[in-house]
């Protein structure tokens, strides 16, 4: 289980909620054997596949020469005042890394770490190390919490911050234990937000993730990314790049912090975290494709695989080449817009759908399942 491990991502358009991501990012792999993906919910065949990051000008302006950007004002007092929140995880023959929550000896790392653990080892940076075993699990935000026996006086938690501010262009860095490198940091920028991934070893979309250029290598998954506050803002999940290279090419992507604060509970409960489903395949609706069709709107998903049997979708009345426009007032114009709203709910919650058939709009009740992968 290396850390960040190698894999693919792809995305099929099925709203599920497969809290495991959509894009091609190439995880670190750990080794394990990749889930296959459901029949519904996947997003479209053009979305990024990914591995998980567990290890097995000259014309600039004079007036803007003197700017000097210094994205950390001492990063190695900030990295030394974080380094002992790290943890690195040893499973089998993979490893891959953690985060402490807190000095009860609960850990925070990525299912794909851990899915195929037998007897799992964690250890901190003064060399302590304790037998972890599974508490709570998130498949779809590939997202797990352990818990460790350690003495609560070695325990060092770092904090998690509030990932719905992070900017593109924010300092960001990394520590964990790439290509069994215990302790690495490495530093970069936000290079975008709002990504999806899939993991190449579970098969599940992972939505709103963030994206980094802070060098992600295996065995860097399930280890945190901080911002220049020293605070955990994701948890690092996958990489991608040409196809069969395992390391870094500057493609990064981490489960945004405010995602694992909204499943901590259950997880820490010992619950294993379920999402919800609305059922449908197809696509992202443009101008190019509407005008090919004669449609008379130009955004939006476009309904154009017959929604599985006894799904949210079919009961609510959802047809193949409906488009839909909105959900429960909020606009939706490409699949990560429908899957990131349908995931904002709970398994029973009835929502509204704005369909366009025909040209006219109308309104469908859905009731919202749990997702099956």
């Amino acid at each position: 289980m290396a850390g960040l491990r190698a894999g693919g991502i792809g995305l099929l358009v099925v709203v599920s909620m497969l809290v495991g991501g959509l894009i091609t990012a190439q995880v670190v792999d750990d080794g394990s054997p990749a889930a296959t993906p459901a029949a519904t919910d996947e997003a479209p065949s053009d979305t990024p596949t990914s591995q998980p990051v567990i290890q097995t000008p000259a014309d600039t302006p004079a007036a803007t020469t003197d700017l000097q950007v210094t994205p950390f004002e001492d990063l190695p007092a900030l990295i030394d005042s974080v380094a002992d929140s790290v943890v690195e995880i040893s499973v089998g023959g993979g490893e891959g890394s953690g985060v402490v929550l807190d000095t009860d000896g609960h850990i925070l790392t990525n299912f794909h770490v851990i899915e195929s653990a037998g007897r799992i080892i964690a250890e901190l940076p003064d060399g302590s190390a304790a037998v972890a075993t599974v508490l709570g699990t998130d498949p779809s935000s590939d997202l797990a919490v352990l818990q460790a026996d350690f003495d609560p006086s070695v325990l060092r938690p770092a904090t998690l911050g509030d990932s719905d501010s992070v900017e593109v262009g924010d300092p960001v860095f990394a520590i964990g234990n790439p290509f069994s490198q215990a302790e690495t940091v490495t530093s970069g920028i936000v290079s975008a937000t709002g990504r999806v991934t899939i993991s190449s070893f579970t098969g599940r979309r992972i939505l709103n993730v963030i994206q980094t250029d802070a060098a992600l290598n295996p065995g860097n998954s399930g280890g945190p990314l901080f911002n220049s506050a020293g605070e955990v803002i994701g948890i690092n999940t996958s990489i991608t790049g040409p196809d069969n290279f395992r390391g870094s090419v500057g493609l990064g992507f981490a489960v945004p912090s405010n995602v694992a604060l909204r499943f901590l509970p259950q997880m820490l409960d010992g619950e294993d975290v379920e999402h919800t489903q609305l059922g449908v395949g197809g696509s992202d609706l443009n101008e190019v494709v509407a005008a090919d069709n004669g449609y008379s709107v130009t955004r939006g998903f476009l309904v154009s695989g017959s929604p599985p049997p006894n799904g949210a979708a079919l009961e609510a009345g959802v047809q193949v080449g409906d488009i839909i426009v909105d959900i429960e007032g909020t606009a939706i114009e490409s699949f990560e817009d429908l899957a990131v709203e349908i995931d904002s709910h709970e398994v029973g919650d009835e929502v509204v759908l704005t369909i366009i058939r025909d040209g006219s709009e109308i309104e469908l009740t859905a009731t919202l399942q749990a997702w099956v992968g």
